[in-house]
């Protein structure tokens, strides 16, 4: 295959980045605004664009993602889109009746200049927006960020643009999702439950992009945060941001419009970033840990411990979301792992300095993030310095085969296999959801290539 040619020496880049370990912004945005319920995502650019964003969701979730387009031509494309996206706001609440338009710009809009804003104001004014239904957007430029600043900077809009303030806090808690999937959304909720505290969690895609198979089609799947919840975030007594990345920009947002404390943490992945998590949500809420996530926690740690010799020294690479490999490749520590390759194509100080934190006892590790941290900069490390494990999205699959190693798919997107929507990787469940892969990944390999004589029934 090409990637065979991949040099091991590694040259400086700055101008070029090759096979990118990200997408572009408003896939991102889209994504998110799928997490409320009712809405109809709406992209404001050319079809083809609204056409990619939507089938690497589809290929993702196997679902259908329903969006709109503002479809600019050539006149559009030099004079601007306004009037395309006043056509489209008025056809779109009289042929579909979403509850909620959610405007994402593209790099055409953004080139051109078009404010959302104005905008949104004007469709306002003009009465193109029916009572009691609403239109929010977000900045996503595709030539800056990646699908996670996208995902970012919608959900900061959806917290900007619907909380209110009325002055009496509520007993409920905001939990502001980083981007995860609609599985990972359930357990949150689950989590919370068992601890006995109300939260809005926003946004959720869970029932959104994994609605159950009914014979009959909903174009406004049941799941999603409501109007009336995301409205009463302003109340809230406090937020929780799982991700600094993709969930704190809405946390700061909402605190400096409506005065809502909050606090920041490492999205759920592993036994460190779950404990962390449930002690800042029990915390916040006043509630005592109780006996159920107790035992979750120990079964996790019992397989840990059960299985410690099979991951102590193992090498591992992996690519993909800040807000996902960050507490990911502390959850592999934890195991006696090493990872010592780490790239991440979002941009961001925030992930190195929390790499530099993490990686302390690991002197030899590699990790970049940015513009030029791409699959092709990995898979030269990897040349440099074999691995044991390969965990990424899809596209991680092509190294894999070439460098002859275990392959794990985890983050976005994932192609060519099922199951990332429907079974969490989060909290103490998911987490040994993530160690059985782990784990399978390298006594599949050992069973596949282990000698005649060495082919042993218990491993």
């Amino acid at each position: 295959m090409l990637l065979r040619h991949t040099p091991k020496e590694v040259i400086a880049r700055e101008g070029l980045t090759i096979n990118p370990a990200k997408t572009c912004q408003p896939i991102g945005a889209m994504y998110a605004a799928l997490g409320i319920h009712g809405c109809l995502p709406h992209s404001h650019g050319s079809q083809g664009c609204c056409s990619y964003h939507r089938s690497t969701l589809t290929r993702h979730y196997k679902e259908p993602v329903m969006a709109a387009t503002s479809s600019f031509t050539e006149g559009a494309s030099v004079f601007g889109g306004q009037a395309n996206l006043l056509a489209a706001i008025e056809t779109i609440f009289s042929v579909y009746e979403p509850d909620i338009i959610a405007v994402h710009s593209t790099c055409l809009s953004e080139t051109i200049g078009d404010d959302l804003q104005q905008i949104t104001k004007k469709a306002k004014d003009d009465g193109k927006i029916p009572e009691g239904k609403y239109v929010i957007y977000a900045s996503t430029p595709s030539f800056v960020g990646s699908h996670v600043t996208g995902y970012a900077n919608m959900v900061t809009g959806i917290a900007e643009q619907f909380a209110q303030s009325t002055g009496e806090k509520k007993e409920q808690i905001n939990i502001i999702a980083g981007w995860m999937e609609p599985s990972d959304m359930r357990e949150i909720k689950k989590l919370s439950k068992e601890l006995g505290v109300k939260i809005v969690l926003f946004p959720d895609t869970s029932d959104v992009l994994d609605a159950p198979q009914t014979g009959k089609h909903e174009f406004y799947p049941k799941g999603g945060t409501t109007v009336e919840e995301l409205k009463s975030i302003g109340d809230s007594s406090s937020s929780l941001a799982l991700g600094c990345i993709s969930a704190e920009p809405a946390a700061i947002a909402l605190d400096k419009k409506c005065k809502v404390p909050f606090e920041t943490v490492d999205m759920p992945i592993g036994l460190s970033a779950t404990d962390r998590f449930i002690m800042s949500l029990s915390k916040a809420a006043g509630v005592e840990v109780p006996d159920e996530i107790t035992a979750e926690r120990g079964r996790l740690i019992d397989v840990m411990t059960d299985m410690e010799q099979y991951f102590y020294g193992k090498k591992v690479a992996l690519f993909g979301d800040p807000d996902q490999i960050i507490p990911l490749t502390e959850f592999l520590l934890d195991l006696n792992m090493k990872p010592i390759h780490i790239v991440s194509g979002t941009p961001g100080q925030r992930f190195e300095k929390r790499m530099k934190e993490i990686l302390r006892r690991i002197p030899e590790a590699n990790f970049k993030n940015g513009l030029n941290a791409d699959m092709f900069l990995l898979h030269q490390w990897m040349k440099n310095e074999p691995v044991d494990l390969l965990i990424g999205n899809t596209y991680g699959k092509y190294i894999a085969r070439d460098e002859n190693v275990p392959f794990l798919r985890f983050g976005f997107p994932i192609l060519d296999r099922i199951g990332h929507s429907y079974f969490p990787n989060i909290g103490y469940s998911g987490s040994l959801r993530l160690l059985e892969k782990i784990l399978n990944a390298f006594m599949d390999r050992q069973d596949r290539e282990a000698l005649e004589e060495k082919f042993e029934l218990v491993m």
